[in-house]
């Protein structure tokens, strides 16, 4: 599981960009990606936990959970 950083996040459309921890190469949050997840909202600075699933060659946010990966 990869993590990362919320760069932007509009919660209209759903779409966002989060900046990865390891090379700080972002990637693109879509419309649905919080879909399961309790929350509804991201906000810019949020720390979170994800998979990255290539889409038509663009890496794309999956699986999206907030906080660190460490309890």
């Amino acid at each position: 599981m990869s993590q990362g950083v919320v760069k932007s996040y509009d919660p209209n459309t759903g779409n966002g960009i989060i900046i990865l921890d390891t090379d700080k190469s972002e990637v693109f949050l879509a419309p649905g990606s919080l879909k399961g997840s309790i929350f509804r909202t991201l906000r810019q600075g949020q720390r979170v936990n994800f998979e990255i699933e290539d889409r038509e060659g663009i890496p794309t946010v999956q699986n999206i959970r907030i906080g660190q990966d460490k309890y």
